[in-house]
């Protein structure tokens, strides 16, 4: 490890802060599309595209530059992503039409997927003694903390404070700059090895995982797809169907899934995987027909109990899920497999939301929201009978 300015604690503290900043930043547009919506006069269908530009940037740089880090240290990478996170939040501050918006969601994605992995792995590496055994969770609560506090914030700032467009993103673009010289300060952690060449992150599932992958990555795409809707189409849901306009309780009610999701990752992370994934699939059934219903009979409680049902089902599957694949193959083979498995549910992330913007304007926000409640359930069923099957298998071969 390179020498640092800062002593091991502040160092590791300062990469923790970073991590969060970052992914703070990415989230924050949630309550706010609403009032981008009512602006500039785009329909449903143009709001959903905005935010899947999202997931398309994480899916870039992750596909791009997913392993750069370990041939060119992470400070590079870090630094690269907070670049992007900055500019992100500069474009809003200046966003008017709606090319605009694409692109700072886009410059958005590539901020956390080039910094994510970086951050992870230098969160663990530069961890003190004394915290080396937490850090891996350290790192976790970081970016899913990080998820569910953007929205919070940005709907306290967009319903009681002035400029409720600007703000946020002001004040985010002043803490990337500071995160930026806690990243400068803290120690490199990678041996850079002079001469090595870059190489883009490639997508393999071998054979032998094929079914476990199939069956966790499903699981992973009904979770994403959950964790879409809360991201992107809760807000509207609250003020069309529900009657409740209030920013502050469209961040908050996002905070509630993404939070849920990072206590489960956080505290049930001990469970073992196979269970635990079974049981997340169990619960994302519960909880996005729970959303379905809310939709339905215009019920804030269902909407509020589904959220949290559905977070802890879908930290337990995306968390459980890729654990469960990575148990299973060959180390020499796990980037490309996570690689893969980051894909499909980035992929998840877009594309079903996108779907649900255009069903939306098609047949009615409610009729939409419940159809994707049900096909979501039925994919996590589906995703869990999978499960099972392989469970019994596993069990009843001869040893």
């Amino acid at each position: 490890m390179a020498r640092s300015p800062l002593p091991p604690g502040p160092a590791f503290a300062g990469l923790v802060l970073a991590f969060t900043v970052v992914m703070t930043g990415t989230t924050m547009p949630t309550p706010m599309y609403a009032l981008y919506q009512r602006e500039l006069g785009f329909s449903p269908l143009v709001q959903t595209v905005i935010f899947a530009l999202y997931p398309v940037g994480v899916l870039a740089a992750l596909l791009v530059a997913g392993r750069w880090s370990d041939t060119i240290g992470r400070r590079p990478l870090l630094l690269a992503g907070l670049a992007s996170a900055l500019l992100s939040s500069l474009v809003f501050l200046v966003a008017g039409p709606v090319w605009v918006l694409l692109v700072g969601r886009f410059l958005s994605g590539i901020s956390a997927g080039t910094f994510a992995g970086a951050a992870t792995a230098a969160v663990i590496e530069a961890a003190p003694e004394a915290w080396r055994s937490r850090a891996a969770a350290v790192a976790t609560a970081a970016n899913i903390g990080g998820l569910g506090v953007g929205p919070l914030l940005a709907g306290l700032a967009v319903e009681y404070l002035p400029a409720p467009l600007h703000l946020a993103f002001a004040v985010h673009a002043v803490a990337v700059i500071g995160a930026a010289v806690l990243v400068f300060l803290a120690p490199e952690t990678v041996d850079v090895q002079p001469g090595a060449r870059l190489r883009r992150q490639t997508l393999a599932v071998p054979a032998e995982v094929r079914a476990v992958f199939v069956s966790a990555a499903t699981a992973g795409f009904a979770g994403f797809a959950v964790l879409g809707l809360f991201t992107a189409i809760s807000p509207r849901i609250l003020s069309d169907i529900l009657g409740v306009p209030n920013h502050a309780v469209a961040g908050l009610v996002a905070f509630l899934m993404l939070g849920s999701s990072a206590l489960a990752q956080l505290g049930l992370r001990r469970l073992p995987t196979d269970r635990a994934l079974a049981a997340g699939c169990a619960l994302l059934i519960v909880g996005i027909l729970l959303v379905g219903y809310s939709v339905a009979a215009s019920s804030f409680p269902a909407l509020a109990a589904g959220a949290v049902i559905a977070g802890v089902g879908q930290g337990l599957s995306f968390s459980k899920g890729l654990a469960a694949v990575n148990a299973r193959v060959d180390p020499q083979s796990r980037a490309g497999v996570t690689s893969s498995y980051f894909a499909v549910v980035y992929v998840a992330l877009a594309l079903p939301v996108v779907g649900l913007g255009a069903a939306s304007q098609a047949w009615g926000l409610v009729a939409a929201g419940v159809v994707f409640a049900i096909a979501v359930a039925v994919l996590a069923a589906a995703a869990l009978t999978a499960l099972l099957l392989l469970q019994r298998r596993a069990v009843s071969a001869p040893a």
